[in-house]
């Protein structure tokens, strides 16, 4: 079995039969590549189904030089995803990667925004600018119903049900889910449809897309980082932000507030809940106040 022929069987399993979103299936293939590369520079012939523990040893302890434990940690599950299939399908009985330990690492909080942060990035953004009205829609989207920016992009006006306070969101894997939508975010998505989106020559193809770029076609997710990147410079704001920096704040705000992990974990869209359960390390000072506020034993 050759390296590209295996690789190509691996993605086709990933999208056909586990569903995964093309972001999730670029990276697991990203991985194997490293391997590959590894491989070749080292001039190893062999083959994924001779590849030994002790090969995939050097090449991890190669990349342990160059990037970090996190990234390393995702490499590593990247190639023993690769090596589960490899044995699903019988071409092997056991994995190579199977006792390679992962790097240890700690908690990685999520960075967050207070509600004035997230007011001061909007405040700006200038209405006199052509895409102004679809920016500001663009950041009450991420921030008020905790979007991925790869959910954001394929929103589709079809997939506003503003009766209802809802909108329809595509998630990973394909799998829908409804999420509540304030009132304050409707109104700039409203303002954005009227005053700016119903005014562009919309190209075939994208007439149901909500959120498009100059040229009338949907926006790329790189466009989304450059959006919130030039906002970031632009405020007073000391912290490394991103689009999914406003997807952690939606998280950590709720939690803050009251809502319970099973509600959040739903609205976005979590498989886990171990995955939702990460937000309640961001504010110990509010779990704290929450414990002497409500449980009995703290009440005099």
């Amino acid at each position: 079995m050759k390296w590209e022929k295996a690789l190509n069987d691996f993605k086709n399993y990933l999208k056909i039969e586990r569903n995964l979103s093309l972001n999730t299936i670029e990276s697991y293939l990203f991985d194997v590549r490293k391997l590959i590369k590894f491989l070749d520079k080292h001039k190893i012939k062999n083959s994924p189904v001779e590849l030994t523990s002790e090969i995939i040893k050097k090449f991890i302890y190669d990349i342990s030089k160059k990037i970090k434990p996190p990234t390393q940690a995702r490499v590593i599950s990247g190639i023993r995803r690769f090596y589960d299939y490899l044995i699903l399908e019988e071409f092997l009985e056991t994995n190579p990667i199977k006792n390679i330990e992962t790097p240890k690492i700690g908690v990685n909080l999520p960075t967050t925004l207070t509600i004035e942060e997230i007011d001061e990035i909007i405040s700006y953004i200038s209405l006199k600018s052509k895409t102004g009205l679809r920016n500001i829609a663009i950041i009450e989207l991420l921030y008020s119903c905790g979007l991925r920016v790869s959910e954001l992009i394929n929103l589709k006006v079809s997939d506003l049900f503003f009766k209802e306070s809802l909108i329809k969101v595509t998630g990973k894997g394909n799998k829908e889910r409804f999420v509540p939508i304030s009132n304050q975010s409707q109104i700039y998505i409203n303002n954005y449809i009227t005053e700016v989106r119903s005014f562009h020559k919309i190209k075939k193809g994208f007439e149901d897309t909500l959120f498009l770029n100059e040229r009338g076609t949907n926006l790329s997710r790189t466009m989304i980082f450059i959006i919130i990147k030039k906002l970031k410079k632009e405020s007073n704001i000391n912290k490394k932000i991103g689009p999914h920096t406003l997807r952690h704040s939606f998280a950590t705000h709720l939690i803050e507030n009251g809502a319970d992990l099973l509600t959040i974990q739903k609205m976005m869209g979590h498989e886990s809940i171990t995955t939702t359960e990460r937000y309640l390390h961001v504010n110990k000072k509010h779990l704290i106040d929450s414990m002497m506020k409500f449980h009995p034993r703290t009440k005099k």
